[in-house]
């Protein structure tokens, strides 16, 4: 068997003429084309093509019932069969034998299999079918390998991650973490080592560096914890937890993404005790709260609250929330995620994969006879709509955008298709904000020999909000009404009293709250 050679262009010369032989109508129709035309329109069997190639070839045919499979060989893969319409049924290292259905994949099988393995060819023909349920077989049996071999892997990882050491280290991750104040743990795995960094008021910083062979186990551990799969680590994964430090309880959020060196972990700790609920406590100026709490006293229409990703807006819109909770309101929240479970809050979690988006959720919340709705994000003009016929039917909206300033959420809901009448006459104001790091209380942000252990050698400790607040009054629901564009919406707002957030920022520094830098760091986009 391994000794026989063909040519494979004068065979296909010889295929081919014997198909317009017995087929005059097929002259000239590429014999690719003509094999599968042949079948199809029912002029041939498959098994009547095999004889017909095995005797174009002089290779012999073989009988279905007698051949085979080996086990799979080193050098071939699955997926290499499956690209070419082939299995290899036997290799000396010289030659190998092949199971085809077609002589019009040879050439390219050829080609390959003396350029990664310099061996020639010889080839045994069997009905499609028949090779597609050899190949099915053979995905069959590799599957059942990879399952069992990921059965093993899974139960070798849950062994790590019980680990005591491993569960010491996860742990003392966390309560750094807490004692740092931090908002975000992330844990990367590099080249060499594994980092774990903390946000803190914000920004990253490392806080501990681990042997890159440890990373397995506190991945496996972290996603127990989260109930994730842990032999998974090829497509993104989403969880949440609660974790007992001691007497505290901690409330994570986990994600997880493949990346070239292994998985990102990210982990969102939403401990509500360390956040405060409070309006009076985001650092707005005393004419920013009076005009805010007069704003959010209104019993209809849409308030929205915007700026970049890690703003504070979900901590604004809860502490609006916290303020007007009480049993006389129906309060329905949704959100993508639930951040913060409140009690006297009905909170619906998005979950598209079921068909719960924003809009659809919106239409089932507006039926349930809410008086204030709170949407995490308006995100296209489905949820806007309804979000705008609640407003103007008697229910007070408070929502989000990803905009940069307070008008620039007028032409972005106008851009979104609303019409101009609606957004004026449903939007009763904006508050755009940002977050910048306070100046350490103890250390006053001064460059120290030691340490300071109130900010970590930071210079800065806690955060504050800047603001601006734009309450729509009647010219500038007249402007919105004629399209306007977004400056002159700037300058009547502006003129009527409006502080942009640049100078509630200016204000900031000079009462030395925060510094210049800081500043220019958190509105750089501005």
């Amino acid at each position: 068997m391994s000794s026989e050679k063909f040519d494979l262009n004068g065979a296909l010369t010889r295929v081919e003429a014997e198909i317009v032989r017995r087929f005059p109508d097929f002259a000239g129709v590429p014999g690719k084309v003509a094999e599968r035309r042949l079948v199809q329109e029912g002029k041939i069997t498959e098994a009547a093509l095999v004889e017909l190639y095995s005797k174009a070839f002089d290779v012999p045919v073989p009988e279905e019932d007698e051949i085979v499979l080996p086990e799979m060989q080193e050098e071939f893969s699955l997926s290499f069969f499956n690209a070419h319409d082939c299995i290899v049924l036997d290799f000396n290292g010289d030659m190998a034998t092949l199971l085809v259905a077609s002589p019009y994949t040879l050439g390219e099988v050829a080609f390959q299999m003396k350029r990664m393995w310099d061996c020639d060819i010889t080839v045994r023909f069997v009905r499609r079918p028949f090779l597609e349920r050899l190949l099915s077989k053979l995905q069959n049996a590799e599957d059942e390998a990879e399952e069992e071999e990921s059965a093993d892997d899974e139960d070798t990882l849950r062994s790590l991650a019980g680990e005591a050491r491993i569960v010491r280290l996860v742990n003392d991750i966390f309560t750094r973490a807490l004692e740092l104040g931090a908002s975000d743990i992330h844990i990367e795995p590099g080249e060499d080592a594994v980092s774990v960094r903390c946000r803190v008021d914000g920004v990253l910083t490392e806080i501990i560096s681990v042997p890159l062979n440890q990373f397995p186990a506190i991945a496996s551990r972290i996603k127990l914890l989260g109930g994730l799969n842990i032999a998974e680590s090829r497509l993104p994964q989403d969880g949440r937890t609660n974790v007992s430090l001691g007497r505290m309880q901690l409330d994570m959020r986990i994600s997880t993404i493949p990346i070239l060196t292994g998985e990102s972990i990210v982990l969102r700790l939403l401990n509500k005790e360390s956040v405060s609920f409070d309006l009076a406590q985001l650092g707005m100026s005393e004419a920013h709260l009076k005009q805010f709490e007069r704003l959010i006293r209104i019993p209809h229409g849409i308030i929205l609250v915007v700026g970049p990703t890690g703003s504070g807006k979900t901590t604004t819109l809860y502490s609006v929330i916290s303020q007007l909770n009480d049993s006389r309101k129906k309060i329905i929240t949704i959100e993508d995620p639930v951040e913060y479970r409140t009690p006297g809050l009905c909170q619906v979690q998005v979950n598209p994969k079921i068909g719960v988006t924003f809009a659809a959720g919106l239409r089932s919340i507006v039926r349930q006879d809410p008086d204030i709705i709170l949407v995490g994000e308006i995100r296209d003009r489905e949820t806007a709509d309804i979000a705008i016929n609640a407003a103007l039917t008697g229910h007070l909206v408070l929502s989000t955008l990803h905009t940069n300033d307070a008008v620039g959420a007028v032409t972005r809901l106008l851009d979104m298709g609303l019409e101009n009448f609606l957004v004026s006459s449903a939007l009763f104001g904006v508050l755009s904000q940002r977050l910048v790091r306070k100046i350490c209380p103890v250390c006053q942000g001064k460059k120290q020999e030691t340490k300071c252990r109130k900010c970590n050698g930071t210079g800065f400790k806690g955060r504050s909000g800047i603001f601006e607040l734009l309450i729509l009054d009647d010219e500038i629901r007249n402007a919105v009404n004629r399209n306007a564009s977004s400056g002159e919406l700037q300058k009547i707002a502006v003129s009527h009293g409006m502080i942009t957030l640049a100078e509630d920022g200016a204000a900031k520094v000079a009462a030395g709250i925060t510094t210049q830098e800081e500043l220019n760091r958190s509105t750089a986009e501005l």
